[in-house]
């Protein structure tokens, strides 16, 4: 017996409706009925809460084999999530763009490094540059929180991100902010590797 089929024998066994266990399981009726027809499989956490409900054990409602591919496929969705996350703390680091002194001030002879708060150079770029960085530390924050949240479909957010990037990569080189571009070109980097590792998990 697959173990949709389990599972609803096991729900009409306390004489349930699909959205009694899944108020009694804290899932969604939705989950419920993926998983009795089998569409899908809960995770591991869902599985021990099933179990502990019906006073079953684990083996009683999956095969080893099927036990096995859940837990591989929770890990991958794990690293996943964790290669979401560090994603958005390097858009959230474009913050540097802001605070560290990386844009050239001519005083008298000498030429000093400032941070964007005393930057007067190039006054008219000045908005361009506090926009998009604001912004970039902005979709780095929305990926964090929808990671926090568990939110699965955030590929919108990686695009707008990656765009974002390779726009300020561009326009930096343009303008001659050797520093600042610098930094922007890092993160894209490491944004491009967590991409890249993140299809491969």
């Amino acid at each position: 017996m697959e173990f949709g089929e389990k599972l609803q024998e096991l729900r009409k066994s306390k004489d349930m409706t699909q959205e009694e266990l899944a108020e009694a399981l804290f899932v969604s009726r939705t989950a419920i009925s993926k998983w009795e027809s089998g569409r899908g499989y809960p995770n591991i956490e869902s599985l021990k809460d099933i179990s502990k409900f019906f006073s079953v054990s684990i083996d009683d409602l999956l095969s080893g084999d099927k036990l096995i591919t859940i837990a591989q496929m929770e890990n991958k969705k794990n690293i996943r999530s964790v290669f979401d996350l560090i994603y958005g703390i390097a858009d959230i680091m474009a913050i540097a763009l802001i605070l560290l002194p990386l844009y050239p001030k001519p005083v008298g002879e000498f030429i000093y490094s400032v941070n964007l708060f005393s930057y007067t150079g190039k006054s008219q770029l000045i908005i361009f540059y506090w926009i998009s960085f604001i912004a970039l530390i902005l979709v780095g924050v929305v990926k964090v929180i929808l990671n926090l949240l568990k939110v699965e479909k955030t590929k919108p957010v990686t695009f707008i991100s990656m765009l974002l990037s390779i726009v300020l990569v561009l326009f930096l080189a343009m303008t001659r902010e050797a520093y600042a571009v610098a930094i922007v070109f890092l993160l894209l980097i490491i944004k491009s590797v967590l991409l890249f590792r993140m299809d491969k998990a």
